[in-house]
């Protein structure tokens, strides 16, 4: 092995996914809350209503609210988070001054500052992370007329995505790839079957 590729092994191990884990998980929760979602809410829109539109319509006011609540919320958050390193740095600078302390220098300072979250690119994401994965029902679904077949693509498409979601989940993050397929998938599954039965249920009874 030759001195670059060395350093290239020294460099890859030094990665910090402590600090990688935010975003993936950010990423990967907003994608998997945006397919569990909207496939539920579609899925429980298909056990009682035979129109397409009537599905796909639920599915794309899904994605919009569920996108304008995961932005507002992700910027609430972060916004807090800001307002608390921030001030946590203009304490520091205080209790320095106080002391008679160096402390942060204007560069180390404004380096701190850089180092704050951003809110609304944090929104952004989020809001962005949850459409892709509200996409890819809505997709599957829109040339298909008949109910059940449907119904079927819908489960399937979103039972593939969840497993693609762990796995990219599980290897950003470097954690095992069966065990985090394993959650996702189930908990899609739970989620997608619950929303239908009583959705079914409730339309049976005349409600």
């Amino acid at each position: 092995m030759g001195p670059k590729q060395s350093l290239e092994v020294e460099e890859s191990n030094n990665i910090d996914y402590s600090g990688r884990a935010q975003w993936v998980r950010a990423a990967v929760l907003g994608a998997n809350d945006g397919l569990v979602s909207v496939a539920s809410l579609m899925m429980g829109v298909g056990a009682i209503k035979e129109d397409v539109s009537a599905m796909l319509l639920a599915g794309f006011a899904g994605l919009v609210a569920g996108a304008c609540s995961m932005a507002i919320g992700e910027f609430v958050s972060v916004y807090t988070q800001y307002d608390i390193e921030k001030a946590q740095i203009k304490r520091k600078r205080e209790a320095d001054n106080n002391n008679n302390n160096k402390g942060l220098s204007v560069d180390d300072e404004e380096a701190e500052r850089e180092k704050l979250p951003n809110p609304f690119q944090a929104a952004l994401a989020s809001a962005l992370a949850f459409s892709v994965g509200a996409l890819v029902p809505l997709i599957a679904a829109v040339f298909i007329r008949n109910r059940k077949i449907r119904l079927g693509i819908v489960a399937a498409v979103a039972s593939l995505a969840l497993l693609a979601f762990g796995v990219v989940g599980a290897v950003l993050g470097k954690t095992p790839v069966g065990m985090s397929c394993f959650r996702v998938l189930i908990g899609g599954w739970m989620a997608m079957a619950i929303t239908f039965y009583l959705t079914k249920l409730i339309g049976s009874s005349g409600l």
